[in-house]
C-alpha cells in the first residue's frame, strides 16, 4: 500500500481512460449503459418506486386523476425510445455528446491540480480504511502461501504456466526475424550502457582481488597443475630453436661460399 500512495492517481486514471477510448470502445461502455437503464424503465418494481417518489414530491397536482401514473408511463416510453435510436445509430448526437464529455474529463484528469488534489484525497481516504489495510495484507499473505504450496507441488500450476509461456515465446521469436533483430539491438544498447557505467567499478575489483593473492602460493599452484606441460613447452622450445638456429648458419656459410 505504501508504494500506491506514492504514485499519482490522476494522470494514472487518465491514461488508463484514454486507453479506454483507443477505437470508441468507450461507445460500447455507452451502449451497455443504455441497455441497463432500459431495463431499469421496464422493472414495474422500480416504476412503482419511481411513482411513490412522484406522489411525495408533487402531491398536489400529480395526484390529481391518477395523472401521476400517466405522465411516468409517458416519460418512461418516450425515454425508451429515445434509448434505441441512440443504440441504433452510430453517429446518434447523444454519441458525440458523450464522447465530448469523455475527452474533456480525460483532459481535466491529466492537466487540473484540482482534480489532482481530489483524486489524492480520494485515494488517501481509501487506503486510509483499516478494513482495505487488512484486506491487503490478508491478500498477501494468501497469495504467497499459494506460490510457496503451489512450487513445492508434484504438477505445479505456477511452473506449468511458465513453461508454456516460454515455449510460445520461443516459438514467436524464431518465427520473427524483426522481434530478435529488435531484442539482439535492446541488449546491445543495454550491455554497453551498463558496462559503461560499471567498468571502473569492475577494474576496481579485480585490482584488489590481484592485490590479495598469495604469489607464492599461486607460483606453487601453478607448478603442480601445469608444471609438466611447461616443462614439456621449454624443452620443444629449446629444440625448435637451436634446429632455426642450424638452419640460418647453414644458410649463411652456403651464402659466403658462392
Amino acid at each position: 500500500l505504501e508504494q500506491i500512495e506514492k504514485v499519482p492517481l490522476a494522470p494514472l486514471a487518465a491514461d488508463l481512460l484514454s486507453a479506454l477510448t483507443d477505437d470508441r470502445r468507450h461507445q460500447k461502455l455507452f451502449d451497455e449503459f443504455t441497455r441497463v437503464v432500459g431495463r431499469f424503465l421496464n422493472d414495474e418494481q422500480a416504476l412503482a418506486t419511481m411513482r411513490e417518489k412522484i406522489r411525495e414530491e408533487l402531491p398536489s397536482l400529480f395526484n390529481l386523476f391518477r395523472a401521476d401514473a400517466y405522465l411516468l408511463k409517458k416519460i418512461v416510453a418516450s425515454a425508451g425510445s429515445l434509448l434505441d435510436e441512440v443504440r441504433a445509430d452510430p453517429d446518434h448526437p447523444m454519441r458525440a455528446e458523450f464522447d465530448r464529455f469523455a475527452l474533456g474529463f480525460i483532459e481535466r484528469l491529466r492537466t487540473s491540480k484540482q482534480y489532482a488534489r481530489r483524486a489524492e484525497k480520494l485515494k488517501r481516504d481509501f487506503l486510509g480504511r483499516p478494513e482495505v489495510r487488512a484486506l491487503a495484507g490478508d491478500a498477501w499473505a494468501s497469495l504467497r502461501l499459494f506460490i510457496e504450496q503451489d512450487v513445492n507441488a508434484p504438477r505445479s500450476t505456477i511452473r506449468e504456466h511458465l513453461a508454456n509461456m516460454f515455449v510460445e515465446a520461443g516459438k514467436h521469436l524464431a518465427a520473427d526475424a524483426q522481434i530478435r533483430a529488435d531484442m539482439n539491438q535492446g541488449f546491445v544498447v543495454a550491455l554497453a550502457s551498463f558496462v559503461e557505467s560499471q567498468k571502473s567499478g569492475v577494474s576496481t575489483f579485480i585490482a584488489d582481488q590481484v592485490k590479495r593473492w598469495d604469489l607464492a602460493q599461486l607460483t606453487r599452484l601453478i607448478e603442480t597443475n601445469i608444471g609438466k606441460d611447461l616443462q614439456y613447452i621449454r624443452f620443444n622450445g629449446m629444440i625448435i630453436g637451436g634446429l632455426a638456429g642450424l638452419a640460418l648458419y647453414t644458410a649463411e656459410r652456403l651464402f659466403l661460399v658462392n
